[in-house]
């Protein structure tokens, strides 16, 4: 029997697993068998033969780095983690980390967006689901402290290693605008009028809930979530309040 490929079964099978001993029993088997065995070695020999393109490796690389930065940046953080240490943890060459990225700044701040655009995507689904404007106001500000304090690592690279890496303040400026725009339209329709530059009244937001995530962190005994939403809402909606 040949196999698909034009290559003899004997050939095939004696380079398989079972090598030339095996080959003599398989020989004895059902068709199905030899089939199935003939499809792995060529799937193996397959696999070992793919190239990828240079695209395809450089953005390989750059994932590599992103998912190694994620760890060493929260932990030791940013002033503790060189080049040397990135690369050997993404298993990659210091030449290659300069093919996908300028600098440790130039990759906390990708990392940075990446945290921060996963973050408020969860804030904006939760607002969402709700329809009054101060339950679509508590629920943003509970998925973003529930899925900020979700991963260590998250919360330290947003409130503790971007005010602590100078060079990103670029990009924290424009984390805050894009808070204060998920948060500005539940900010106008807030009863009360509380808001006269509802922007402003956002940022505010998000001033606040840094501070007290900070705390959340340091303190000994860390307050609960519903607490901090609780403190939230009574600061900007003048009365305390806790969802169901």
């Amino acid at each position: 029997m040949n196999s698909t490929a034009g290559e003899p079964f004997e050939e095939l099978i004696e380079e398989s697993s079972l090598g030339a001993p095996g080959a003599r029993q398989l020989r004895q088997r059902t068709p199905q068998l030899k089939t199935d065995e003939v499809r792995r070695i060529q799937e193996q020999r397959a696999g070992r033969h793919v190239r990828l393109s240079a695209e395809q490796r450089l953005a390989d690389r750059r994932e590599r780095l992103l998912n190694a930065a994620y760890t060493l940046f929260a932990k030791p953080g940013f002033d503790a983690t060189t080049i040397e240490r990135l690369c050997a943890e993404a298993r990659i060459s210091n030449r290659a980390f300069y093919e996908c990225f300028g600098g440790r700044e130039e990759l906390f701040q990708t990392l940075y967006e990446v945290v921060v655009d996963d973050t408020l995507t969860q804030v904006a689904k939760a607002m969402e689901e709700a329809s009054a404007p101060e339950d679509r106001f508590v629920d943003g500000i509970r998925r973003y402290i529930e899925f900020t304090m979700q991963d260590w690592r998250r919360v330290r690279i947003m409130h503790v290693e971007a005010v602590r890496a100078g060079s990103t303040g670029a990009a924290r400026r424009q984390a805050l605008r894009r808070f204060a725009e998920v948060f500005h339209e539940v900010v106008i329709k807030l009863p009360g009028n509380r808001a006269h530059d509802p922007y402003l009244y956002a940022l505010g937001v998000h001033g606040v809930l840094h501070e007290l995530i900070r705390e959340m962190l340091e303190a000994e005994r860390p307050p609960s979530t519903e607490l901090l939403v609780g403190t939230v809402v009574h600061i900007f909606l003048g009365r305390a309040r806790t969802a169901p």
